[in-house]
């Protein structure tokens, strides 16, 4: 089996005085929680990540899931246009630093922990995953869960639960 060669483009799109840059994590945090992720998915993989405002986040998610208000986290697989041999696109994710930022708090959640799961129920969501179907919610749950685990983080899905 191939090893998995990750490309990672990563976009900050706060503005500077964003107090959340501060908190944001790094590019070797972001690579790793990908990777966890893919798991044993071969090949190379080339992916975005948009760390974006509020603004942003809202108007995307208007645009894409009629929805206006900001979002957590977006995914965008990548779909090769037809008779296009396909590419090693994984697609993009879109995340919401102030809506992770807040979450987190809410929900009593170490925030790189809440980073993780956001980056990890994304990548997820772009390998096929889904949780409009409750048989469809538990099988990626449970994944969600055991990949947090393995990095020792808490179960995300534990209301107010402390981590």
């Amino acid at each position: 089996m191939t090893k998995t060669v990750l490309d990672i483009e990563c976009q900050r799109a706060l503005d500077e005085n964003n107090p959340l840059n501060t908190t944001l994590p790094s590019d070797a945090q972001l690579k790793r929680w990908v990777l966890m992720a893919l798991g044993d998915k071969s090949g190379v993989t080339e992916l975005v990540i948009r760390i974006v405002e509020v603004a942003e986040s809202a108007a995307l998610n208007d645009t894409y899931r009629n929805k206006k208000t900001a979002t957590n986290v977006l995914s965008f697989p990548f779909e090769a246009p037809e008779g296009i041999t396909p590419l090693p696109l994984l697609g993009d994710l879109v995340i919401c630093a102030t809506v992770v930022a807040r979450e987190a708090k809410e929900q009593h959640k170490a925030l790189h922990a809440h980073w993780a799961h956001m980056v990890i129920h994304g990548v997820l969501h772009l390998l096929g995953y889904d949780h409009i179907e409750d048989v469809d919610a538990a099988v990626m749950e449970k994944l969600e869960i055991e990949l947090l685990a393995s990095l020792g983080y808490s179960d995300p899905y534990i209301e107010n639960g402390t981590q």
